[in-house]
């Protein structure tokens, strides 16, 4: 496990280094410094292993390629718009957010017995910075030193789609609605993101136990 951990490293440093942005280098350090290459993706959904985070920002980006590939002979003015590199920057960097909030613990959990027995896992803790999701992963890369633009900046921000808003604000929602009608990288990711989550992370054992 710890050699394919090695390559899920390499890949994301490689694909990141691929859009030549100044800046790479000083966010890679610093989300290293977090415990992002061996955070879970979650504490007891999607990737919640050692590891799990790294593998799920790269299903992500693989999944936004392919929607940007799919779509742009549907809409052509894709090819324009959206810039491989703003793809692969906001989509393995939208969850950095999540390198320092999972604690290891010991749960109780049910065996296939149905008896009670303890569980390795993790636990979620928001006390290092808790400034929120997708608001979090932004300033956390920012403030490494890499600059973004602004669709860059509105796709790791929203990323979560109607899940990050707060309905019952206004500006939140005519926001997040704005950012996405004005920048299609902002739906591209989301959708990325659900597609990596929910149909490329999910196992049998989710699936029965809902």
């Amino acid at each position: 496990m710890k050699n394919d951990l090695n390559e899920y490293k390499e890949e994301f440093i490689s694909l990141l280094k691929s859009t030549g942005r100044d800046g790479i280098d000083d966010v890679i350090e610093e989300i290293d410094r977090l415990g992002f290459f061996t955070a879970p993706a979650s504490a007891g959904h999607h990737l919640n292993t050692e590891g799990g985070l790294v593998v799920h920002s790269l299903n992500t980006c693989k999944a936004a390629l392919a929607l940007w590939e799919a779509m742009k002979p549907l809409e052509p003015s894709l090819e324009t718009e959206v810039k491989r590199e703003s793809i692969i920057i906001a989509s393995l960097l939208h969850d950095v957010c999540k390198a320092d909030i999972y604690k290891r613990t010991v749960k109780k959990r049910k065996n296939k017995l149905g008896q009670w027995e303890d569980s390795e896992g993790y636990k979620v803790s928001y006390k290092d910075f808790p400034m929120g999701h997708g608001e979090k992963s932004l300033v956390v890369v920012l403030l490494s030193g890499l600059e973004l633009y602004d669709d860059e900046m509105l796709a790791i921000r929203w990323h979560m789609g109607a899940w990050g808003v707060n309905l019952t604000s206004f500006e939140d929602v005519r926001n997040y609605d704005t950012a996405q009608k004005i920048y299609p990288l902002v739906a591209i990711i989301h959708a990325a993101d659900c597609m990596a989550a929910n149909v490329m992370e999910r196992t049998g054992e989710e699936i029965d136990e809902m």
